[in-house]
């Protein structure tokens, strides 16, 4: 692997970090299975890189980007606890609806940034060559941001949340309101998923209707990568280990497709994604079973 491929590799990696963290919200904290973020990671991309066409500020334009991805999380919400929808089929139902949403945004399938002013641009002028500096930049978001969602989840907030994704009618009982925590979880999560697609614009140079494909999965893989590392219960080494389990995901997917003796393309991403998800779900299960009947055997 190249200096340039294994930067762009980090990049990607730190980027899909904070969708790790968005599903890790989701499926871990709230217990709340969300594939809202397929659709909400392009929307971000979408309304971050149409208002920078349009001439808004980046910045501004990239916390707009995220909170209208944090909208689509608290309809997906809205939907199933107002009319009580199994949280999947609302998810899928939100997810839907974001792809025609995302192109009336563009108003065509995707958008270009290559001759427009970005988040990164003031950084590029500084000297430092732009494939460090996207790093560096998506690296500084990435970490930020995962602080800020440990320290969060410390919180009174953050603790009850935590108390409603493990038992919702024992935080019920203690007097917590659990379709509020619900609607902040979904929203935190889909904006941060819908910030991961607003830098991914900018720093890649365009907006696409199909972007967004197959992010629930990326995410799911460094969850489960990231835990599979770290068996803690600190909040801060879980958060980090999402932000670490994307890295090495992706580099994992990156030497794949660019080892010649196993013959993977470049549209085989998805299958790769499928397998290792897989290997990660299934590992643990087998492991466990190994020590369980190892130590039935030292018994006997």
């Amino acid at each position: 692997m190249s200096l340039y491929a294994f930067l762009g590799t980090l990049e990607i990696g730190f980027i899909y970090g904070l969708v790790a963290m968005g599903v890790y919200l989701t499926f871990r904290i709230l217990d709340f299975p969300d594939l809202t973020v397929d659709g909400s990671f392009t929307l971000g991309a979408a309304v971050t890189a149409t208002l920078i066409v349009m001439g808004i500020n980046p910045y501004l334009s990239t916390l707009l980007g995220a909170s209208a991805a944090a909208c689509a999380g608290l309809v997906t919400a809205w939907l199933n606890l107002r009319f009580n929808i199994l949280h999947l089929l609302a998810s899928i139902l939100t997810m839907t609806a974001l792809y025609t949403i995302n192109l009336r945004v563009m108003g065509k399938p995707n958008v270009a940034l290559i001759m427009e002013p970005t988040m990164l641009t003031p950084f590029l002028n500084l000297g430092i060559p732009a494939m460090y500096m996207k790093v560096i930049f998506v690296a500084f978001c990435a970490v930020i941001g995962g602080l800020l969602v440990a320290w969060f989840l410390y919180t009174q907030y953050g603790l009850a949340m935590r108390a409603v994704g493990s038992n919702k009618r024992m935080a019920q009982a203690n007097g917590i309101v659990v379709n509020e925590k619900v609607y902040v979880g979904l929203a935190l999560s889909n904006g941060l998923v819908g910030l991961a697609g607003a830098l991914f614009a900018q720093t890649n140079g365009f907006a696409d209707s199909t972007m967004g494909i197959g992010t629930i999965v990326v995410g799911l893989a460094a969850v489960i990568v990231g835990e599979s590392l770290f068996a803690t219960r600190s909040m801060l080494v879980i958060v980090m280990s999402c932000i670490l389990g994307s890295i090495l995901y992706r580099i994992a997917v990156s030497m794949a497709l660019n080892t010649d003796f196993l013959g993977f393309q470049a549209s085989d991403v998805n299958l790769l994604t499928a397998v290792l998800v897989a290997l990660a779900l299934v590992f643990p299960k087998l492991r466990s079973e190994y020590k369980a009947k190892k130590a039935r055997g030292q018994e006997i």
